[in-house]
């Protein structure tokens, strides 16, 4: 029997026939474009879609044969990125009635990559005209709510199945500049420095991505976002790990999937996925059958 799927405008959840405790989150690999978004941007989708963690979904293709849950946004980052909280944005970005709510940016806020993305070093501005209330909500509500709250659904139902849950969030980053923290990594683990999971779920992670033979590092320069830090209880028995894979580990040139590479990486996202699975953290306990 195939997996099961519960697809919406903005989002996917793909449940395997049998679920395991882990659940896989995509955020940011999207390629829908709705036409409201289209009219209201000031530059060519070409460039919306340097927003993107680019074709990031592949790696994840064999994650729901290995027993994971898919939850997987299908809307573009361009309208909601989904790895930030619905504060964060710099009040300067915003019509003059939001800013209260939006009163302490951090530097990724001031660059124009808050909830809604609306700057691009090399672009400028990315919308005709500042986010007021109503760009917002439509923008909240399409994708950045109903994927927390399939997030939420999927790890409570694991979570009370098997004990325990775990949250592994898939991103991919361009290759970190030299004099960075983590320059020559090709693959960043990120745990919120031990709060998002405990040691057991880290270690597993990163000795997975040490036996691919490149460069690891651990929250270095990327230490999780708002995904793994909201949804990421470990006392709670929900652990929550973040993995950036270097993009040049299995795009081409062109920005396309190499497809030797990509399928390489998708085994290898696909036995890590089983290996979470089958690890069982002290004190997990299921809460009733289902």
């Amino acid at each position: 029997m195939a997996p099961s799927s519960t697809p919406s405008a903005a989002i996917a959840v793909n449940r395997p026939v049998c679920a395991g405790p882990v659940v896989v989150s995509v955020p940011h690999a999207g390629r829908i474009y709705p036409s409201a978004l289209i009219a209201a941007a000031r530059v060519d989708q070409k460039i919306l879609e340097r927003l993107e963690d680019r074709w990031c979904d592949r790696v994840a293709n064999d994650a729901s044969g290995a027993g994971a849950t898919v939850v997987q946004a299908l809307w573009a980052r361009a309208v909601a990125d989904c790895n930030r909280g619905e504060g964060q944005m710099a009040p300067a970005e915003v019509a003059v009635a939001l800013r209260p709510q939006f009163s302490a940016p951090g530097r990724k806020e001031r660059a124009g990559l808050g909830v809604v993305p609306t700057r691009l070093a090399e672009s400028g501005p990315l919308w005709r005209r500042p986010i007021d209330a109503a760009e917002l909500a439509w923008r909240l509500e399409g994708v950045h709510r109903p994927y927390h709250i399939a997030l939420e659904d999927e790890l409570d139902v694991a979570r009370r199945r098997h004990g325990h849950a775990v949250l592994i969030d898939l991103h991919s980053m361009p290759p970190i500049p030299a004099g960075q923290p983590g320059h020559g990594a090709r693959i960043v683990v990120g745990d919120c420095f031990g709060e998002s999971c405990d040691d057991w779920l880290t270690e597993l992670v990163v000795g997975m991505a040490t036996s691919l033979d490149v460069a690891v590092t651990r929250n270095q320069p990327y230490a999780g976002g708002h995904i793994v830090r909201r949804h990421g209880r470990p006392a709670r028995q929900v652990h929550a790990v973040q993995i950036e894979i270097d993009r040049t580990l299995y795009l081409t040139p062109d920005r396309l999937p190499d497809v030797a590479r990509t399928a390489w990486l998708a085994r290898w996202f696909a036995t890590l996925v089983g290996e979470a699975g089958q690890a069982f953290p002290r004190n997990a306990q299921p809460i009733a059958a289902e």
